[in-house]
């Protein structure tokens, strides 16, 4: 009987704000180790997703380390060399244990160090180092905005980038991956990565799949996969254009056993097209007192007003209170916001259903966002602010699997809005957010969204409109008046240098 194939499984889980005044540390991450990161079976992550294709193949998982974060603001250097310490020693242990036929990554592809611009790269180049490796297989899967650097394709065999946003796919993008990682073992041949980045850069809000201009890049991609067999995969890369590293923004990558210049030339095709279509990818926002009128005005509910500068997802703080302070201006009755806000939860401490105290809300996170809003609220409820996601195909789910915890959290009233208050912040990804709480999204006139496109999945089927709106935040859509000091040359929309036209 042949011998179990061995793949080394870790996970690296981060995408960071370079833009925000704090440093994600060692606490701020849930850490998994040895059986504990195989016990993600069954959570809807994308780790879960290779174990299904380990399982279904027969592999012997070497599982090691799993650090994963919600998006913040520059990663301690510390927390990025202990990864790399255990990842390490893991690996050495795995290697003295007998042989390794591979290994399989979870990364995000956005994270940022203190000492470190490209994380991902420097973790796949390290591996490579460890004697003994230079040749072993190394796939995996990585966010559609990550920002994709030369040293990721160099020392990978096969990264696989999920192709929705949102990212519904995510766990389906590595179970793709895997399966090409059991290709190329079972066919004794091996991918290689060749990539381009190109000269342009799009907020999040640029970067949703059903819009263009990610949606002609997409279809490219995959016409380029069916008229090429030698081309294994092809990933259109978003960006992360809240991280200031040389190579953030759009970026196009494959992974193929053919001839160097196909893959040049396909690759090209998709810069050209990115190019041509970089206007579509700074689409316009309502002023939010405009979008609020239009709302009331609408027939039914909920109607959505989205403030992507409080981007969640995107490593904003999510206390910010320019949506309050708009459905109070405009007396919004049955509408509803989430704010991330410990201070506020621990003022409500033994309140009782029906008190009346004074509060500040939010406002504390961001010096450029507006401030707290000082009201007086009626205490509705309390709870320690754990869910189970209704949605494992959503964002959250990838990442942080399928509970999640917003920490102790508080319900109040204040003017005819229902306010969120939580401890940890929290993306609005999944409804049972809200329905933990006694809160019926459904039934609102209005609701606020701290997101930029990854909210739709969730909120797209019970919304009977939706408004982007400009707020003041750290993930303002506005990039051009964001302070890059290591962008590379000639990106638009920073820079209109003719060179990239």
């Amino acid at each position: 009987m042949a011998e179990r194939r061995r793949i080394l499984l870790a996970a690296l889980f981060h995408e960071t704000h370079s833009f925000v005044d704090e440093v994600t540390r060692l606490a701020d991450f849930s850490i998994r180790r040895a059986d504990d990161v195989l016990a993600r079976r069954g959570d809807g992550s994308t780790v879960d997703g290779f174990l299904e294709v380990a399982e279904a193949e027969g592999w012997v998982v070497v599982p090691t380390v799993d650090y994963t974060a919600l998006p913040s603001g520059t990663v301690d250097q510390a927390v990025f060399d202990q990864f790399l310490a255990e990842c390490e020693a893991a690996l050495n242990a795995a290697l003295a244990a007998g042989r390794l036929d591979g290994i399989w990554l979870a990364l995000h592809g956005a994270m940022v160090t203190e000492a470190c611009t490209d994380p991902e790269g420097t973790l796949l180049a390290r591996i490579r180092s460890v004697p003994g490796c230079a040749d072993i297989p190394v796939f995996g899967v990585f966010d559609l905005h990550a920002n994709f650097t030369a040293a990721m394709a160099d020392h990978a065999n096969a990264l696989v980038a999920y192709r929705e946003n949102p990212h519904s796919d995510a766990r389906e993008a590595a179970v793709r991956s895997a399966k090409l990682l059991a290709r190329a073992l079972n066919e004794r041949r091996l991918p290689r990565m060749v990539s381009v980045n190109a000269p342009v850069v799009w907020p999040p809000t640029g970067t949703g799949t059903a819009d263009r201009p990610m949606r002609d890049l997409e279809a490219l991609a995959r016409s380029i996969e069916r008229d090429n067999p030698d081309i294994w995969v092809v990933n259109v890369v978003g960006g992360y254009s809240f991280s200031d590293v040389p190579e953030a923004g759009v970026a196009f990558s494959l992974a193929t056993t053919g001839p160097e210049a196909d893959a040049r030339a396909a690759l090209d095709r998709l810069n050209r097209t990115a190019i041509a279509l970089r206007d579509l990818g700074l689409p316009p926002e309502w002023d939010i007192d405009a979008a609020v009128r239009a709302a009331l005005a609408a027939p039914g509910g909920p109607h959505l007003i989205v403030e992507p500068a409080d981007n969640i997802g995107g490593g904003a703080p999510g206390d910010g209170t320019s949506v309050l302070r708009a459905f109070l201006r405009h007396g919004v009755a049955d509408s509803a916001v989430a704010i991330a806000d410990p201070a506020a939860v621990a003022a409500l401490a033994g309140a009782k259903p029906g008190e009346v105290r004074r509060l500040s809300i939010g406002g504390k996170g961001s010096a450029i966002a507006e401030g707290p809003v000082e009201a007086d609220v009626t205490f509705v409820s309390a709870s320690d602010g754990r869910f189970r996601l209704e949605d494992l195909n959503s964002h959250l789910a990838a990442s942080q699997g399928h509970e999640f915890s917003m920490g102790p959290s508080a319900v109040v009233t204040t003017g005819g809005v229902t306010v969120l208050l939580t401890s940890r912040k929290t993306p609005p990804f999944d409804l049972a957010q809200f329905r933990s709480q006694g809160i019926h999204p459904e039934r609102l006139k209005a609701i606020g969204i701290k997101a930029a496109v990854a909210h739709r999945r969730a909120y797209d089927p019970i919304a009977k409109g939706s408004y982007t709106v400009a707020t003041p935040g750290p993930c303002t859509s506005r990039i051009t008046g964001l302070p890059y000091t290591r962008l590379r040359e000639g990106v638009f929309p920073i820079s209109r240098d003719p060179s990239s036209s």
